[in-house]
């Protein structure tokens, strides 16, 4: 029976970070470099995946930067090839390129909640499929799809109005419900995080102007801290999690809860 800390241990692994360069995305990189993983970090913006991957190098694990437009079948299947042809393997992938727009739903302008679903569910879609094809090959490997509590319950406008956001999320809620049913005979398994108020450098105007209204629906009184999605995403990408598929974890300081 293994240990707890080879349970966790992520060695010799290799990892996607789609939206990885900076904050959560970022966070959970480094969580899973500091498990062992070797990690790729990919996102529309190269520069910034550079910087992200000199950082995690530190860590003493290998890092590979790569431009991918998750909405791109090409660019994705590139993203593939590049990663097999530099690790050999992808043993997990976490789905967390995203955006949010604010807009009520009587004022949304269709091209913005088109844009939200294109990136939000067909990215995840799209690289999903992409690396599930070379998992189902080796009858294994972790998704880790990035959700949030906004895809489980309503909110009031007055703190969050992001209705293409929160539809969104919701459908990424149960695609990962059905795709971890449908390979689970494949030995893959597919779950996903739903992030409470996490300050990201997109968000934080709104906190400053909302933070009582945004503390006061949370139980402990405080929104989410650099760091605190690392120990759920590694839990999920590794052995630890062996016997967890199609499950949605709230990291959410109690959110949920009431």
């Amino acid at each position: 029976m293994s240990t707890v800390q080879q349970l966790f241990d992520l060695t010799g692994k290799a990892a996607i970070v789609t939206g990885g360069a900076t904050g959560l995305g970022f966070d959970m990189a480094v969580g899973l470099a500091e498990a062992g993983a070797n990690i790729v970090i990919c996102s529309r913006k190269l520069e910034r995946c550079v910087e992200a991957c000199e950082r995690i190098e530190v860590l003493g694990r290998k890092a590979l930067p790569l431009r991918c437009d998750v909405t791109d079948p090409e660019a994705v299947g590139a993203m593939v090839e590049s990663t097999l042809s530099v690790f050999g393997q992808i043993d997990i992938l976490v789905n967390n390129a995203g955006m949010a727009w604010v807009g009520s739903p009587e004022t949304l302008a269709l091209a913005d909640w088109e844009k939200v679903l294109k990136l939000n569910v067909t990215g995840t879609f799209l690289c999903s499929q992409a690396v599930g094809r070379h998992m189902i090959q080796r009858q294994q490997g972790s998704i880790v799809n990035i959700a949030s509590v906004q895809g489980l319950v309503g909110r009031d406008p007055d703190i969050v109005d992001s209705i293409a956001y929160s539809t969104t999320k919701g459908a990424v809620v149960n695609f990962t419900r059905d795709l971890a049913v449908k390979w689970a005979k494949y030995g893959i398994r597919v779950n996903a995080l739903a992030p409470g108020f996490f300050v990201t450098p997109l968000n934080r105007k709104l906190f400053e102007r909302r933070m009582k209204e945004i503390t006061d629906v949370i139980p402990m009184r405080r929104v989410g801290q650099p760091g605190e999605l690392k120990g759920a995403v590694a839990f999920l990408a590794s052995e630890a999690s062996s016997f967890v598929t199609g499950h949605i974890l709230a990291v959410d300081g109690g959110a949920l809860a009431w």
